[in-house]
């Protein structure tokens, strides 16, 4: 065996050793047989090319193209040619696989489920990161460089398994790199000639020299090479089964059926403010409910219990297969009144959401598809991709009905509750508990305190409801909500509940949808603008125990209501319930509202349901910079097109107020959008030409009919109405027509067109513009102030005069 083939078998095993720390990621370690072989047979493609004595340049193309043809193979071997060679059609399965891949990461815990867009991303990135230390460690025979990308592969992994991480992943890594080491070693050590070990040792080498046995050098490095290959083999292939142990994770649930695990707790008011000033109203859900009662019918989908002075966000738990019946709500006792009721519920085909939405608290849920149950939050979320679109089920559930009597006498809650739910960050301003404490200044209990909270923000604190209010959920937006006292509902619920926590009672901050709207078969109708999130507090006896601190939003309790037992005469509640019942009348006639008062917010309230995100926990802090920058290297650089590209285009599309200037800036926005999107797909822009001719350029060159065609020429007859006309008319629908015409070019574009337009487009050149540009003003400014410093009559320092004499 030569010295560079046990160089390689090394290389192999210490790639595969430091891949097996990607194994506490997911919950199956099948894709680290297929790593293995894969990676096996790129590395010999590596001895091939080296045999024939290929350049090595040359060496390395071929190897990634067998890298290649592997990944063509194993994921998509339908749309190659003969079920190998990979062409346009496979590089499109890849990009859906790896956009579903994102997805899944986005939302699942660890142990995520081997998804096959996963799958391609783990295993795609183990042969990327073999091919470089081959590369480096064989082809250019230099080992020691080889630890870089070994250690990025090991901190992408240890950084993402957080908690999950052990120092036994970190020693199989590094073990890997040092027999690689001492591998290049041995071998630049034999070729120096005998290993010399005193007389007994030379006999030795002369008796096996004599037999026909290979030198000493060769024997220990074939040692080496079966000694590490046997553990990179065995070793990782054991590793997943050592479970409760070292490697175990306390954060994964135990369940019935497929096995408990988390999925990870992610926050859905990422877009929030975008959704609130949508111009447009979309359902979202409709349902038939057996209740009487309809005010109090909010879908709730998920809970916010943990509060990190930078955002509100769920918990990472423990979720199960879905229970016949669901357990006793936590906290709720027999003595308190009930009503039992049932709620048939039917999502739109455009609303996609992980969470169910459910009347709270539900006590059966009759749904098919893969849901699992979070006991401690009483949600289901989706597993394995699957969400809200479309689906139709059905939920049983309770109807609370405590009087302001049980709140009042409710007893200290668990100490358990306690401890988790009245945590506030460090950061917190020592101003919120302060004002908390003189807004319930000679409250007799906790329900005194939260009633009066509650109406402090809703009634008698000055607060305004204003959705153009810049976001934000962590410290400063609430210090600076409170002295503002402008903004939605997010800021409501999340300041009542930090302030009831700096009081000691156990809040958390829910998210769902108010009842909706009543149509004239007794259906209710939910919408986008019925999103909302709104406060619970615990009381033991009770439960979680929803209160409405956000004005003219929703209802309020008949518990919340002044009838409380509080006895102060100053008692902010008094007012209370002509505006408990204001909002109840707005949501039952939605369908009546002008148009210009629902999009103000003034007829009931509106709330984010689109993208969410995950909330993983961090790393330690030495492995933090790693993280970040093997993620820039490996991910990030090679989507930053893509990225500022997505978050351009929501910029351009999202609403920004109402005046006449904000119409023409949305429209110009828009136009702006439709030039580059056509760019993307192959249609350059020309600045020479005015709006109509551009038009009629994108349409002729893309290829665009009937509708598509059509919205091209509406937003630039918009565009030509607010540049030109003397009074110009305000266009709607920009952002439907803009969509309109992305559909059209993408139809149009051939596969290979569109696959470049959405991972390469064109226009994120403007990037590069804008840098540069930047760039030389800064150097422009920085050269004018330094000669600005200089004295005048100091020479050589300043540019010498052109002018001769």
């Amino acid at each position: 065996m030569s010295g560079r083939t046990r160089i390689a078998l090394c290389a192999y095993a210490a790639t595969l050793m430091a891949a097996s720390a990607l194994t506490p990621l997911l919950d199956s370690a099948g894709w680290l047989a297929l790593a293995a072989l894969l990676l096996a047979v790129q590395f010999g493609a590596g001895a091939v090319g080296r045999r024939v004595s290929l350049a090595r340049p040359l060496t390395l193309a071929f190897q990634a193209l067998v890298g290649l043809m592997l990944l063509t193979v194993a994921f998509a071997r339908q749309e190659a040619l003969l079920g190998v060679v990979p062409g346009p059609d496979v590089l499109a399965r890849f990009g859906e696989l790896l956009s579903q891949g994102g997805q899944d990461i986005e939302r699942y815990a660890i142990p995520a489920p081997s998804s096959p867009g996963i799958e391609l991303m783990v295993i795609g990135g183990v042969l990327t990161v073999g091919l470089m230390v081959d590369a480096l460690a064989v082809t250019y025979r230099s080992a020691a460089p080889a630890g870089l990308p070994l250690l990025a592969l090991y901190s992408v992994a240890a950084g993402l398994a957080g908690d999950s991480a052990s120092v036994l992943w970190f020693l199989l890594a590094a073990i890997g790199y040092l027999l690689l080491l001492l591998a290049e070693g041995r071998d630049r050590l034999s070729q120096w000639g005998r290993v010399f070990g005193g007389a007994s040792a030379l006999r030795g080498a002369q008796t096996a020299r004599s037999a026909g046995a290979p030198l000493a050098p060769v024997r220990t490095g074939r040692r080496i090479g079966v000694l590490a290959l046997g553990v990179a083999l065995v070793v990782p292939a054991a590793l997943p089964a050592l479970d409760g142990g070292l490697l175990s994770d306390s954060r994964s649930g135990s369940g019935s059926g497929s096995g408990g695990s988390t999925i990870n707790a992610v926050n859905p008011l990422v877009s929030l403010q975008d959704s609130l000033n949508q111009p447009e109203d979309v359902e979202v859900l409709r349902y038939r409910t057996s209740a009487q009662d309809k005010d109090g019918m909010y879908l709730r989908f998920v809970a916010l219990d943990q509060f990190d002075g930078t955002t509100w966000k769920t918990s990472e738990r423990g979720v199960k297969d879905v229970p016949d019946r669901l357990p006793q709500p936590t906290g709720l006792s027999s003595s308190i009144a009930t009503e039992e009721v049932q709620t048939n519920i039917t999502a739109s085909d455009g609303y996609r959401q992980d969470w169910l939405p459910m009347p709270y608290p539900a006590t059966k849920v009759d749904i098919d598809g893969r849901w699992r149950f979070e006991p401690e939050g009483r949600t289901l979320v989706g597993d394995r991709g699957q969400n809200t679109r479309g689906v139709q089920y059905s939920v049983s559930s309770l109807l609370v009905k405590p009087t302001s009597d049980d709140l009042a006498s409710a007893p200290r809650p668990p100490a358990d509750i306690v401890a988790e739910y009245t945590k506030v960050p460090a950061s917190l301003p020592d101003v919120v508990k302060e004002t908390a404490e003189n807004i319930t200044v000679g409250a007799r209990n906790d329900y005194e305190s939260a009633v009066r909270l509650q109406d402090w923000f809703a009634v008698n604190g000055g607060f305004t409801y204003d959705t153009d209010v810049r976001s934000g959920t962590g410290v400063s937006a609430i210090t600076r909500f409170l002295t503002d006292k402008r903004g939605f509902c997010v800021h409501f619920s999340f300041s009542m509940a930090a302030m009831a926590r700096t009081l000691g009672i156990p809040a958390r901050v829910a998210v769902g949808f108010t009842p909706g709207t009543q149509s004239a078969d007794d259906t209710m109708s939910v919408s986008i603008r019925n999103a909302h999130a709104w406060p619970e507090l615990y009381f033991e006896g009770v439960g979680w125990t929803r209160f409405e601190p956000t004005p003219s939003i929703g209802s309020v309790p008949d518990y919340a209501l002044p009838e409380a037992p509080a006895s102060d005469p100053s008692d902010p509640a008094a007012p209370r319930p002509s505006a408990s019942q204001a909002p109840s009348e707005a949501t039952s006639t939605l369908d009546t509202c002008p148009a210009d008062q629902r999009q103000r917010g003034e007829c009931e309230s509106s709330a984010p349901v689109q993208a969410i995100t995950p909330t993983g926990s961090g790393g330690s802090s030495w492995q933090l910079p790693l993280v970040v920058l093997a993620a820039l290297v490996v991910v990030v650089l090679p989507l930053l097109p893509v990225l500022w590209r997505m978050r351009l285009t929501a910029r351009r599309l999202g609403s920004r107020g109402r005046t006449a200037e904000d119409a023409r800036a949305r429209t110009l926005q828009a136009w702006l959008e439709v030039l580059d999107t056509a760019w993307d797909h192959g249609v350059p822009p020309d600045d020479a030409l005015t709006a109509r001719k551009s038009a009629e350029r994108i349409v002729l060159l893309g290829r665009l009919e009937g509708e598509a065609a059509d919205a091209v020429h509406r937003i630039a007859g918009a565009v030509e109405q607010v540049l030109y006309a003397p009074r110009p008319q305000t266009a709607t629908g920009l952002v439907d027509d803009v969509g309109r015409v992305r559909a059209g070019l993408s139809a149009a574009a051939g596969r290979w067109e569109r696959l470049r337009a959405r991972v390469f487009p064109r226009s994120a050149v403007r990037v590069v513009w804008a840098a540069s540009a930047r760039w030389g003003a800064l150097v422009d400014r920085a050269r004018t102030a330094v000669r600005s410093r200089l004295p005048r009559g100091l020479p050589g320092l300043r540019r010498p005069s052109r002018q001769r004499g």
